[in-house]
């Protein structure tokens, strides 16, 4: 379907926002019937161009239009009319916008919510940080599942903290990187960001300060500023978190820590030996509870990492979370959390609260999974891949990007991360590339000040697809900027 013409333009000098005169445009377009439903929308840029406005403000109508499914974005396709009379209808008497905007739960920035829609097969996801599904251990999922066709007998909800079996599994499993626990110490979640999000709703009044890595995972998200809690990033160095420049915790505010000291997300740093210590020292001097994202523990290459700062914790101060989504299965959705009975106990009456546990299938079958003598050969094989994998991912930059980006090579996890020449616009290649059908993370929405990197995973896609969305990145950058 051809491209729509628009020769409309709103109108300045009336006291209506702008983004509402453009909402408003095209509910009547679509109303009257002038715009058909896969009638594609000209590009971002020559909207906002049309319009007279800035990107930001286009941005902010065309997310309203999508909220209430007026507009639909498709990958390598662009904008399309969705709506038809009806939903413009509706949309003209209930004022969706508004409440989509009165939830406490802070949206996706621009970028991230591009990433989310777009990652599909007909995308080279560079940004995808999953296990590649060629590394999916059918034979461990084949016996786990035939023995336990032999004994279900239900699948009703679980224990209010997680199948008793899994739970001693998982405390099994932590022995082997220094943390001596037991069942009652552990919750089963629904993957390690229902973690956070409980800890969050649970244990941090409003005004909070959350002291964390910069750049860091958490930063891409908005699960502590939804609970109205403060991020305050630390800078690393080579040996992890520069806990020095950490500002003390004012008395009598409440401050937390969380850190995902091994394999950080997105620089893979690993935060040395002597450092945890220190870390952990500095924490007990201001009584400053730790949050250890443990998701990458079991994801590296040729050396161990050292324990984790729960294996070194003697005072219980420390709230240890796992996750098997980076080392077998995300689609399982499960992660568990380790902490003081205490804690365990006010995390699962919040989760109760909220669901009533982590899928029992999942559960069971990853109970069966962990005791199945031929976990540990998957895991270490597992690994092997990935370190091949990314051997291969540094060999394709250095051959490609050599001229113009720097990186320091994994030792584990699944990401490079990459820093670009000054004279290389990041959001402006980050739009050229999804136009392009590749996608990959702009470092900024993991900082809190705009950065020069990009993270790059070499985990999901295959060598040759990741040389393949790299040729066209390479391509982009030479035909766009001075490099």
């Amino acid at each position: 379907m051809a491209i729509l013409t628009i020769n409309w333009q709103p109108n300045k000098q009336v006291s209506t926002p702008i983004y509402q005169q453009i909402t408003n445009y095209f509910q009547e377009q679509i109303a009257k019937g002038n715009w058909a439903v896969g009638a594609k929308l000209p590009a971002q840029r020559k909207l906002a161009e049309q319009f007279g406005v800035n990107r930001s403000t286009l941005i902010t109508a065309l997310d309203e239009l999508m909220a209430v499914g007026l507009i639909t974005s498709n990958p390598g396709s662009g904008m399309v009319i969705s709506g038809n009379h009806w939903s413009s209808l509706l949309a003209e008497h209930v004022n969706w916008s508004q409440y989509v905007k009165a939830g406490q739960f802070k949206p996706n920035s621009h970028a991230l919510q591009k990433i989310n829609q777009f990652e599909t097969d007909a995308v080279i996801r560079l940004s995808t940080g999953e296990p590649a599904p060629e590394q999916f251990p059918r034979p461990l999922f084949q016996r786990a599942f035939a023995h336990l066709g032999e004994q279900l007998t239900s699948l009703n909800y679980t224990e209010p903290a997680g199948i008793l079996a899994l739970r001693q599994q998982i405390a099994r499993h932590l022995e082997k990187v220094g943390i001596h626990t037991h069942p009652e110490n552990i919750l089963i979640t629904s993957g390690s960001l229902q973690a956070l999000q409980l800890v969050s709703m649970s244990l941090f009044p409003k005004d909070a300060t959350i002291y964390t890595e910069a750049p860091t995972y958490v930063k891409s998200l908005h699960v502590f500023q939804s609970a109205h809690t403060h991020l305050a990033g630390i800078p690393m160095d080579s040996q992890g978190l520069a806990y020095w420049q950490m500002n003390a915790p004012i008395q009598g505010h409440h401050a937390i820590l969380y850190t995902i000291p091994t394999f950080n997300n997105p620089t893979g740093i690993v935060m040395s030996a002597e450092r945890r210590q220190q870390v952990l020292q500095t924490a007990q001097e201001h009584r400053l509870p730790i949050l250890e994202d443990a998701a990458y523990q079991d994801v590296w290459f040729d050396q161990q990492p050292p324990q984790p700062l729960k294996a070194l914790d003697k005072t219980g101060n420390v709230i240890y979370f796992g996750s098997i989504s980076k080392s077998l299965a995300p689609g399982l959705r499960i992660g568990w959390t380790v902490a003081a009975k205490p804690v365990i106990d006010r995390l699962t009456d919040v989760r109760m609260q909220t669901d009533y546990g982590a899928s029992s299938l999942s559960q069971l079958v990853l109970a069966e999974i962990l005791a199945d003598p031929e976990y540990e050969t998957y895991q270490a094989d597992f690994r092997s891949v990935l370190v091949k994998k990314a051997a291969a991912a540094e060999q394709i930059l250095h051959h490609y990007w050599d001229d113009f980006a720097t990186w320091q090579t994994p030792t584990g996890g699944f990401y490079l991360w990459v820093r670009l020449a000054d004279n290389i616009n990041i959001p402006k290649l980050f739009d050229l590339a999804t136009a392009h059908n590749v996608l990959f993370n702009p470092g900024s929405i993991y900082d809190f000040q705009p950065n020069q990197y990009i993270r790059l995973s070499f985990s999901y896609e295959s060598s040759d697809r990741f040389e393949q969305g790299i040729k066209i990145l390479t391509d982009l950058i030479h035909a766009n900027f001075n490099v």
